[in-house]
């Protein structure tokens, strides 16, 4: 089973003026795509070739081929957190969640804004559940993922400077700011259960 770069779920132009085509075209196109490639040649003619990415990413045999899996489904991931009609506010039963676990939505944006506006270099900010229901916020590294962690994914925002460098140079918070104006809480909605 080879692996494949999905398609964006959006026009490339969609997210403007917060992420630009432009953008999108490095960061998709090439950036993205070069993990699957690099994905798929590490794993032909192995006993890896037939896993899907999330097995690869928790596999313990599958370590020299985590970065560019954990690479492949973070950035997967991402792109499903995006929308062109995101921002906003989201939908009462998320609120709900949010306001549960963080006091409110604006303390959830706040910590969320927090653990991905100061992660010491390339990484990925994120909300993630645990086994119990359990939200909280994290970052990691690199290639870093929560499944490794037995945590499941519900929001990311990508804070490798690839992800935002070409429009807004080294003004992190910045980026963060516009992904606000278009995060998916359908997504996130659909992650929560």
């Amino acid at each position: 089973m080879a692996h494949t770069l999905p398609a964006l779920p959006f026009a490339p132009s969609a997210l403007e003026p917060h992420i630009t085509a432009h953008t999108l075209s490095f960061h998709h196109g090439k950036h993205h795509n070069g993990y699957v490639n690099k994905l798929n040649a590490a794993v032909a003619g192995t006993d890896l070739e037939g896993q899907t990415v999330e097995q690869l990413i928790t596999n313990p045999d599958a370590k020299a081929v985590f970065n560019n899996a954990a690479q492949h489904f973070n950035h997967s991931f991402y792109w499903k957190s995006l929308s062109p009609n995101g921002g906003g506010r989201p939908s009462e039963a998320v609120a709900a969640k949010l306001e549960a676990a963080f006091g409110s939505v604006e303390g959830f944006k706040e910590a969320f804004t927090k653990a991905a506006g100061t992660h010491f270099g390339s990484g990925w900010g994120w909300l993630v559940k645990d086994a119990a229901g359990n939200l909280s916020v994290t970052s990691t590294h690199d290639a870093g993922c929560p499944l490794t962690d037995g945590l499941t994914p519900v929001l990311v925002v990508d804070v490798w400077e690839h992800a935002y460098y070409l429009d807004y140079q080294n003004r992190r918070p910045d980026y963060l700011k516009g992904f606000w104006e278009l995060v998916n809480w359908d997504f996130v909605a659909e992650n929560l259960g």
